[in-house]
């Protein structure tokens, strides 16, 4: 595997470090899928390979329509071998539970918003490690007094881990870690979670889903599997998720142009959130031939980091 490093088209910042501690996530929401069929039912919907899913591994996956373009991502694993827990962004909750409710059919699958029945934080740094088996690799899943406990990729370094456990359930020990820096981190980390503002813009490929764990090419059908599919074999990506730092905020879905050409947008905002050295640090999405270029949104250049992981030729 290799990873495509663009020439940075402005200076970049030393960034600061994701603090240790623990994190409110309010903008997550949770969909239980209970029943004998969950994790088959799920694996012929989803990206990702469910069927096989044990209680020791989580699954980064996506909800395609036919045209294979995103509609929502996941972090989904097993809280028992009839229950499939997805986390996604709550904003696309209902829309996503509607959709998924009408291909149960006559699949012993039960889905519902489970969002108050969890709570959930983001773990950084020793809150993480303390959790997790030493040196889990992203998408390890661990069990800690009744938690469920998601490696995630880490964040300059640092380490990062998803938890949740019933509601009332007794927080692990760690500093409060506040919203907005974890928002950051999950920026950092390279690994996007679709919004509403970018619902349909992307197939998996173009925010990199198939280098962290979102693809399975070896699977069964899923709606637009021929689409994913014939962008990676076929050489059609031109689109990749490249990590950005802009002076000034960024709104999620605000177009990317090449500094030359005010007229025909190369990219677009997927993930946005505000460093704590200054400015705003942002996933996009935009055309690879457009990475040596000078870039602006609304008017603000942005500098192209190095992304944190290598990205799959080939499969």
């Amino acid at each position: 595997m290799t990873s495509f490093q663009p020439v940075p088209n402005a200076s970049t910042p030393v960034p600061a470090l994701l603090p240790a501690g623990a994190a409110p996530l309010p903008h997550l929401g949770v969909i239980r899928v209970a029943g004998a069929d969950a994790a088959t039912f799920l694996h012929g919907q989803l990206t990702q390979d469910f069927a096989l899913l044990d209680l020791q591994h989580a699954r980064l996956a996506a909800l395609l329509n036919p045209k294979g373009r995103m509609l929502a991502s996941f972090i989904g694993f097993k809280r028992s071998t009839d229950e499939v827990l997805l986390v996604c962004s709550r904003d696309l909750l209902a829309p996503t539970l509607k959709r998924l409710s009408m291909f149960v059919l006559r699949a012993k699958a039960k889905l519902s918003d489970a969002t108050a029945d969890f709570q959930l934080l983001g773990l950084a740094g020793d809150a993480a490690t303390a959790l997790l088996p030493a040196g889990s690799p992203p998408w390890t899943l661990a069990q800690a007094e009744g938690a469920s406990v998601v490696a995630l990729y880490p964040a300059d370094g640092q380490p990062r881990a998803l938890w949740l456990a019933p509601a009332g359930s007794p927080a692990p020990q760690a500093a409060p870690l506040a919203p907005e820096l974890w928002l950051w981190g999950e920026v950092r980390t390279g690994v996007a979670t679709l919004s509403a503002p970018v619902v349909e813009a992307f197939v998996p490929q173009m925010l990199n889903y198939e280098s962290v764990g979102g693809v399975n090419f070896k699977k069964g059908c899923y709606p637009g599997q021929e689409v994913v599919a014939r962008s990676q074999f076929r050489g059609t990506l031109k689109r990749r998720a490249f990590l950005v730092h802009a002076p000034s905020a960024l709104e999620v879905g605000a177009e990317v142009f090449a500094q030359d050409d005010a007229e025909q947008p190369v990219g677009q905002v997927v993930q946005a959130a505000a460093s704590p050295a200054g400015g705003v640090d942002a996933l996009v999405s935009m055309q690879i031939a457009a990475a040596d270029k000078p870039l602006v949104v609304d008017g603000a250049p942005l500098a192209l980091a190095a992304l944190p992981y290598a990205l799959l030729e080939d499969i």
